[in-house]
C-alpha cells in the first residue's frame, strides 16, 4: 500500500446543493471555509434537503467575494446573493437541523423567490453569521466549545478510495450490478484520501493532513441522500442495499468518518496523511 495522500477537497457552500472541488481550503473550527454556511428551510424552518428533494443535486452555489454565492440551476437565471446583515434582514429567525435549532439569518426576498421557483413550494434561504457560537456538536463526540456550520452534524467528512473502490467491488458481485461503480460524489465527502486499504478509516482515532490534524469521532451512518445521483438526480437503491449487508457499525449502513479539527490550516491536494491513533 502506498503512502496515504489528500486526492480531493470539496465543500458546498449551501447544503444539499452541488459542491465545488478545490485544490486548497483553509481549516475553520467549524469546518472548511464556506462550507454550509447556507441552507434551505421551509416556511416551518425545517431544513430542506435532498432527503426531501432529490433535484436539489442539479442547483448550485458558487462562492463569491465577502462569502455570498451565486445560485444557478437548469432552466433558471443565476442569481448573485451577498451575505445580509442582522440588521438587514429584520434579524435572526430560528431554523432547524435535525433536533438542532439555530438561530440563522434570512438571505432575503430575491433569493427566497429564487429557491421557492425552483422548488415549486415556499422555501426561503438561510446564512450562518456566526458559526463559532451558533451551533454545538453532539457532546458525546465533541469537547465544551466546539461547533459546526449547517452540516448533518460534524465539522469534516472524510472518505478514502481504497473503501470506495471495496464498495463497488461489493456492488458489481451484487444483485444490482447496473447500479455501480458510484463515483464518489455521491457521499459528498470534504476530504478524500487515496492510498489506504478498504475501510481503514473506521478505526482511525486522529489523523493528520497536511498540516492539520482532527480528531476522527465517529463513523458516518449514509441515508438516502447516497441514493441519489448527483447529476441526474435520479435515485436507485446503491449503495445503501449493500453498504446495509456488508458495512454496518453501531446498527447502520456507514461510509467515511466525521472529523473535528484540532486547530486551524490550509488542506492541499497532495498533503501527506498520517494516521496518528
Amino acid at each position: 500500500m502506498s503512502t496515504p495522500v489528500l486526492t480531493a477537497v470539496h465543500f458546498y457552500p449551501v447544503k444539499s446543493l452541488a459542491g465545488c472541488a478545490v485544490r486548497e481550503a483553509a481549516v475553520e473550527p467549524w469546518g472548511l471555509s464556506g462550507d454550509r454556511r447556507w441552507m434551505l428551510a421551509g416556511a416551518d424552518g425545517m431544513m430542506i434537503t435532498q432527503r426531501q428533494q432529490p433535484r436539489l443535486a442539479l442547483a448550485s452555489a458558487r462562492p463569491l467575494p465577502g462569502g455570498g454565492v451565486r445560485l444557478a440551476a437548469p432552466g433558471a437565471d443565476p442569481l448573485d446573493v451577498a451575505v445580509p446583515g442582522p440588521v438587514d434582514a429584520g434579524g435572526t429567525v430560528t431554523v432547524q437541523v435535525f433536533r438542532d435549532k439555530i438561530e440563522a439569518v434570512p438571505a432575503g426576498s430575491a433569493a427566497d423567490a429564487w429557491v421557492s421557483a425552483f422548488l415549486g413550494f415556499e422555501a426561503r434561504l438561510f446564512h450562518m453569521d456566526e458559526p463559532a457560537v451558533r451551533r454545538g456538536i453532539d457532546p458525546g463526540f465533541s469537547v465544551p466549545g466546539e461547533t459546526v456550520s449547517f452540516a448533518d452534524g460534524y465539522p469534516l467528512l472524510v472518505t478514502t478510495l481504497g473503501s470506495l473502490d471495496a464498495l463497488n467491488a461489493l456492488i458489481a458481485d451484487g444483485d444490482l450490478p447496473g447500479e455501480g461503480p458510484l463515483p464518489m460524489d455521491r457521499f459528498r465527502p470534504n476530504v478524500v484520501i487515496g492510498g489506504t486499504e478498504a475501510w481503514a478509516e473506521d478505526d482511525w482515532r486522529r489523523v493528520r493532513i497536511g498540516e492539520v490534524t482532527f480528531r476522527a469521532v465517529k463513523p458516518c451512518g449514509r441515508c438516502v441522500v447516497t441514493t441519489t445521483d448527483q447529476r441526474t438526480a435520479g435515485r436507485g437503491k446503491e449503495p445503501l442495499r449493500t453498504l446495509a449487508r456488508h458495512h454496518r457499525i453501531g446498527g447502520k449502513a456507514v461510509f467515511g468518518k466525521n472529523l473535528i479539527p484540532e486547530h486551524t490550516g490550509i488542506l492541499r491536494v497532495g498533503d501527506d496523511v498520517e494516521i496518528l491513533d
